[in-house]
């Protein structure tokens, strides 16, 4: 007996898991009950600065200052709608973790075959690499010009963040959240700044913010982007699909009685309000980033709009546009600030991607592997095209190699884009049945938004998909478009299947009475019984 309990608590690199989603943190954070606003708002404070640092990476830095230096201020619109949507979505995503107790890998899961389980996981898998090409390029571009570290050595130096990680999980969830909390506000520090001193034209910014069709124009194209790519580039890196499975699962980390329907309604409010004031702040900084691109410098005169050409501006006096930022610049203070931001932006994301994969890998497939162990398989596999853009672009001029990497970096945003509907359609469709989530089901005019979304969104990519594979370059056009239809079949297929899968397993839940809805009908029932 023994033998077989110690063979029980070894550990494999791999293992079975199919419990509580992230088990070791699940319900371990104590929350007040019945006392003030604020001090309880405080309590829940956390999930939603762990889930915006995914709206404010080096991705999202990529698009933002590139749109704005592209097209002045027409994608403003673009920042704000993709805001709205993501908050709406993570509302929905923190509210189906918190009601049934399972993260939205876990719940679909459970209402589909393991076929389609597989195919929803790999494509899932896909979006956080192409989410970590953006950190690890961040993170490399920082190092190199903080401590002029080569390029490619700095690229491998980014794979010992998961030492980061490591660190982090011996301290405990709470204070994990506070350190992200502290470097977002590091960065919107920055940012805001910056933008303060170069004095933008704020009517502009305001007149941006209006929807336009000028934002999803296929023309001009500028810097080998048009505004629709821009767009879904914007989107990609602001509305991300695996933040919402992410956030299903730290929605769970606070410790409630699923039993009391006042303490889940609770914890359903306070957690909304969490995550609305942290996305807030994410669209703050991500229209800063936008506003710098526009504003900071000269129309025209950076050539080079990665971030080493950012870099090279903020040092540069006669590339930016106000007097007040020219004498800060000769102190080099601008330039150093940006590249400080760009650091802890790549770093920040670090532990929410890895939590997201474990979390995608447990729900899918039922497997488990330490965290240490997800982070260097994702961030190895994520560093490949890295190197391969710096070593394909080795014999060109400077810009080119720097254009080349930013262009990689705006290509894996749009792929995000890609691979949102999958993660949104499950979610629509489970936070809108009664059965699944009782009292707590979406109302209909959060039905209505999510569906205009999740259709906007998948006709917009499907849309921009032809375009798409010819800007990789690889084919002949008329190969791009034949590629690009069977990818769209592809695309309206897969959708098709999940809708039919989630349908049918709603269906089995009311019939074996294993939604929400039906446990909610049994504890009002215990309470009125309790009163009488």
């Amino acid at each position: 007996m023994d033998n077989t309990k110690n063979q029980r608590k070894k550990h494999h690199l791999i293992e079975y898991a199919n419990g509580k989603s992230l088990e070791e943190i699940n319900g371990t954070v104590e929350v007040p009950h019945g006392k003030g606003f604020w001090r309880t708002l405080f309590a829940y404070s956390g999930p939603g600065a762990l889930v915006a640092v995914g709206y404010m990476d080096p991705g999202n830095w990529s698009t933002s200052i590139t749109g704005g230096q592209s097209f002045q201020y027409t994608l403003m619109t673009t920042i704000l709608i993709s805001s709205l949507i993501a908050m709406l979505l993570q509302y929905m995503a923190a509210k189906l973790g918190i009601v049934s107790q399972m993260d939205l890998a876990q719940a679909t899961r459970a209402r589909t075959g393991k076929a389609l389980g597989i195919v929803l996981w790999i494509m899932t898998e896909l979006a956080i690499m192409a989410t970590d090409i953006a950190e690890v390029i961040g993170a490399a571009i920082a190092l190199n010009l903080l401590f002029h570290i080569p390029l490619i050595p700095s690229v491998f130096i980014t794979v010992l963040d998961v030492l980061v990680l490591l660190l982090l999980t011996k301290i405990g969830f709470r204070k994990i959240e506070a350190i992200v909390a502290c470097l977002i506000l590091v960065i919107l520090f920055v940012f805001a700044y910056q933008v303060a001193l170069s004095n933008p034209n704020w009517g502009g910014v305001f007149m941006g913010l209006l929807p336009s069709a000028k934002a999803i124009a296929q023309h001009p194209e500028v810097g080998g982007i048009t505004p629709l790519t821009g767009t879904l580039g914007i989107i990609g890196a602001t509305v991300m699909p695996h933040n919402l499975y992410l956030h299903s699962a730290i929605s769970q980390t606070r410790k409630i009685d699923h039993d009391d329907l006042d303490s889940i309604r609770q914890t359903v409010r306070f957690t909304t309000w969490d995550s609305n004031i942290q996305l807030s702040l994410a669209f703050i900084v991500n229209s800063l980033l936008l506003i710098m691109g526009v504003a900071v410098f000269k129309t025209g005169a950076v050539q080079d709009s990665s971030f080493f050409g950012l870099y090279d501006a903020l040092n540069n006096t006669s590339m930016l546009s106000n007097p007040v930022l020219i004498a800060v610049a000769k102190s080099g203070v601008l330039s150093t600030l940006f590249a400080v931001a760009l650091l802890a932006s790549g770093q920040n994301s670090t532990i929410t991607g890895t939590l997201t994969g474990q979390v995608i890998m447990e729900g899918f497939v039922h497997m488990k592997m330490p965290l240490w162990a997800r982070r260097l398989v994702t961030r190895i596999i994520s560093v490949i095209p890295v190197l391969a853009c710096v070593a394909m672009t080795s014999g060109e001029n400077t810009i080119q190699q720097h254009t080349a990497l930013n262009l990689l970096m705006e290509n894996s945003q749009v792929f995000l884009a890609f691979a949102l509907p999958f993660s949104m359609l499950p979610l629509l469709m489970m936070t809108n049945s009664e059965v699944e989530m009782g009292e707590f089901k979406n109302r209909l005019w959060v039905k209505i938004c999510g569906w205009i979304s999740v259709i906007a969104l998948t006709f917009l990519n499907l849309y921009n998909l032809p375009s798409t594979y010819e800007g990789f370059g690889i084919w002949s056009k008329g190969l791009s478009d034949v590629l690009a239809y069977i990818t769209i079949i592809a695309i309206l297929v897969l959708l098709l299947w999940t809708c039919i899968e989630l349908y049918r397993g709603d269906k089995r839940f009311a019939a074996e009475g294993r939604g929400f809805g039906q446990k909610e009908a049994a504890m009002e029932g215990a309470k009125t019984k309790e009163n009488d």
